[in-house]
């Protein structure tokens, strides 16, 4: 008993909210790295992983619960699981979130739940509530590097068919796309919705869920006072194209040098590039032929802020009906909400403005307990697939997957702190940060190190209410 009780005073964090796992050398080697389903608690003692910090007794953690054919239960207290995985009657499934499944019973209580669902450009909130308190809550931040690397990749293919066609048949009218198509960037958030829902779906029995429906007239954020006949009196009617519209606009005169260069060829040049910011007329200046090679050569910088565009409302205007569609063809109960239905919910609430609180009360809370911590999930790539590294490089880049039993992006624990790995160096010294970007050590050792989950393109970091990821207000706005 003396030894017991010296162990537990000694070697027992207790600063750790997470459930640490045997995550020993064989685990840090390809072979042994996977699955985390067999994952038990450091010396089978689940007080440092599932006792949350003591200086506030009303910060609880919920361990949600599986069946033992996989099904979601109810969630249970901290306590609760820790007697279970200490009697064997119980394995962990999941570390973050954390999730056990039950070796016995094959049915269990439920109750309904209600998940609301904040989707957007940047990034979802989530939120599902049941009883008299919610019981999960996360923000996930998207990619925002698909237009850029779907437009390098298209001209990579394009140069290589030019430099390659004599052994390419000839295509003429096979280009036809596909009922429902959508760009790869929209299709890649809208599958990204799907799986962060199903992944909710997972840990807690859903019984329904409510999706925000947002419809943006672009027309009118441009231009409050527009109405009736005004929308097919647009700005470029009775212009030819928008080259034409903007020469027009800019009076045919260079806007940088006004006409002191003497150069009377006009180009229209874009602030940003085409992939990124379209062909709109906001997005074009008129400029000489000799301005437009000093910008281009990088010898002139255009002051000015561009537009930053409409994307996030063309989103969400593309998408708003398909998600919903989507989640009703996989057997889910959906109803859809309004902007406005949630902006009026969360004023009455006295709440503030984040995708948390939306999602809380698109869910339909009210007065429940809301929980003191969230999970942020931040989406990455699955991988680097460049060839060669550099724009214009010949080096191939050969950097194997694992270096010394790491991947990019492994969640790892280093003194103490729970990060991920954000760098790495064949020496074995690897960079490390949290998900908001915070450095935690920029050299590493290998050995210093203990993989706790292995690298997904989902990254969930666990952390208390408050802080956000991302932000993507104007959609949210609504």
């Amino acid at each position: 008993m003396q030894r017991l009780s010296r162990r537990r005073t000694t070697d027992t964090p207790r600063d750790i909210p997470h459930v640490p796992g045997n995550c020993g050398l064989s685990l840090n080697s390809p072979e042994g790295r996977g699955s985390v389903a067999g994952l038990t608690t450091l010396d089978n003692d689940p007080d440092a992983a599932l006792t949350p910090p003591r200086r506030e007794k009303e910060d609880f953690l919920l361990v949600f619960v599986r069946n033992r054919h996989g099904k979601a239960l109810m969630p249970c207290h901290a306590a609760k699981a820790r007697q279970l995985l200490k009697a064997g009657r119980a394995r962990v499934v999941k570390r973050t979130p954390f999730v056990i499944q039950l070796r016995y019973g094959s049915s269990g209580y439920r109750q309904p739940i209600s998940l609301g669902v904040d989707p957007g450009y940047g990034g979802v909130g989530l939120s599902a509530v049941g009883g008299k308190q919610e019981l999960y809550v996360s923000e996930v931040a998207l990619r925002t590097d698909l237009v850029k690397l779907n437009a390098e990749r298209s001209q990579y293919r394009r140069f290589r068919r030019y430099r390659k066609t004599e052994y390419r048949q000839p295509r003429f009218l096979n280009r036809k796309k596909p009922e429902g198509w959508l760009p790869p960037s929209i299709r890649n958030k809208l599958e990204t919705h799907l799986k962060v829902i199903d992944q909710v779906k997972q840990m807690l029995p859903v019984s329904c869920m409510t999706v925000e429906v947002a419809g943006f007239d672009i027309q009118k954020i441009k231009n409050a006072a527009i109405s009736g006949v005004g929308y097919q009196n647009g700005s470029q009617k009775d212009f030819w194209n928008v080259r034409e519209y903007v020469l027009y606009r800019d009076n045919h005169r260079c806007q940088h040098c006004k006409g002191k260069t003497g150069d009377p060829v006009l180009e229209v040049h874009h602030r940003t590039s085409r992939q990124t910011g379209g062909d709109r007329p906001d997005n074009l200046i008129t400029l000489c032929r000799t301005c437009h090679e000093k910008v281009s050569q990088g010898q002139l910088v255009l002051g000015g802020t561009p537009s930053q565009g409409f994307k996030a409302e063309t989103f969400m205007t593309t998408v708003r009906w398909k998600l919903v569609e989507e989640l009703r063809g996989r057997g889910n109960e959906v109803s859809p909400t309004f902007g406005y239905l949630t902006k009026s919910g969360r004023l009455s609430l006295g709440l503030s403005k984040s995708h948390r609180n939306d999602a809380f009360v698109i869910a339909g809370g009210q007065n429940q307990k809301r929980q003191d911590t969230e999970y942020a999930v931040q989406q990455v790539r699955k991988g680097n697939r460049k060839l060669f590294k550099g724009d214009r490089s010949h080096r191939k880049n050969t950097a194997p997957r694992y270096l010394h039993g790491f991947q990019r992006y492994d969640k790892v624990r280093w003194s103490g702190i729970d990060c991920f790995i954000f760098g790495r160096r064949t020496t074995g010294y690897f960079a490390l940060r949290t998900l908001t970007g915070e450095k935690i050590c920029a050299s590493a050792k290998a050995s210093s190190l203990t993989l706790l989950e292995s690298a997904k393109t989902l990254l969930t970091e666990r952390r208390r209410s408050g802080s956000s990821l991302w932000q993507d207000h104007r959609v949210s706005a609504a």
